[in-house]
């Protein structure tokens, strides 16, 4: 994400438009931890302790075209997204069209589209990239997670034009392109390419999708909604999150919590229909186990009162 900041900055500056620094971004969207990173995030919770927020960054309303409008001035270099905001928002998924009306705009208005694919890449929406299902094509991408198969790598691409600014030497990193990350990265996408391979996440993705609306329907009073994408997958919750995460754990399911009262489920891309039925019976132990703990506080609270 540093990487794909950098790039989109440094495009205006050969193009001599060296005061087009400014990123637009969203609220609850997170991007990362190092310094411009967490500034193009914007949360406090986040940001907290580490001194001066770094300049540049003008987040805005999701989903508020209007107010991305508003936004861009002459010193406006790009816009960034995630295709589906996770950590922050919750797993909530763009609309398309929201995304194609951004498109828009930054070729009206000459800046560039950057995508923040770290979490939605390589596969994790039954896609190898999210917003190959989208109609909209970005001028920079970021990836990392599941691009080395479990192997730290990370990585920004664009297209030809964006990417001019970007020559040997304007950037790089001491693990940069080390040959051990790229024969992790060869080795998953020899797997991930290979014929049947997302044919069988997306059966798969239908099958998760359709056992979680099951348990949503049985257990409302644990599960609110069912959110997101292929093998990302947001369980809003009835109940405070971190007692469905805890609960989850007792089962020997580790899920994560996010925005939003929201409990996030990331399957790997290789995960079984067999595993997916393990993983959903331990979901419904979880969920009636809330359910149970929450029957007995209410009948001691009435006996108490």
């Amino acid at each position: 994400m540093e990487g794909a900041i950098k790039c989109a900055r440094k495009y205006h500056a050969v193009n001599g438009a060296l005061e087009r620094v400014r990123i637009i971004t969203f609220e609850r969207a997170f991007h990362g931890r190092t310094l411009a990173t967490l500034a193009a995030g914007g949360q406090k919770k986040y940001l907290e302790g580490f001194g001066p927020v770094v300049e540049g960054f003008d987040q805005v309303p999701f989903g508020d075209l209007a107010a991305v409008k508003r936004a861009i001035g002459p010193t406006t270099a790009a816009i960034l997204i995630e295709p589906i905001q996770s950590e922050g928002g919750g797993v909530h998924v763009v609309d398309n069209q929201f995304l194609r009306e951004l498109r828009e705009l930054c070729d009206t208005n000459g800046l560039l589209l950057v995508l923040d694919e770290v979490q939605t890449g390589m596969g994790r929406t039954s896609d190898l990239f999210a917003f190959q299902h989208t109609g909209v094509t970005p001028d920079i991408m970021a990836l990392a997670k599941a691009l080395g198969g479990g192997f730290p790598m990370g990585a920004f691409l664009t297209t030809a034009a964006a990417g001019k600014g970007m020559t040997a030497g304007t950037h790089g990193s001491t693990f940069g392109g080390n040959p051990l990350a790229m024969a992790a990265g060869n080795a998953t996408l020899d797997v991930m390419l290979a014929p049947g391979f997302f044919d069988k996440m997306r059966r798969n993705a239908l099958l998760l999708k359709q056992r979680l609306a099951e348990i949503k329907d049985r257990h409302p009073a644990v599960i609110a909604e069912i959110r997101g994408e292929g093998y990302l997958v947001g369980l809003r919750a009835m109940v405070p999150n971190g007692q469905l995460v805890d609960a989850l754990r007792a089962e020997k399911v580790l899920a994560v919590a996010a925005g939003d009262n929201v409990v996030r489920l990331l399957p790997p891309l290789i995960v079984s229909e067999a595993e997916i039925g393990e993983a959903i019976a331990r979901l419904y132990r979880a969920a009636t186990a809330l359910e149970h703990a929450a029957e007995k506080a209410q009948v001691a609270q009435e006996a108490t009162g």
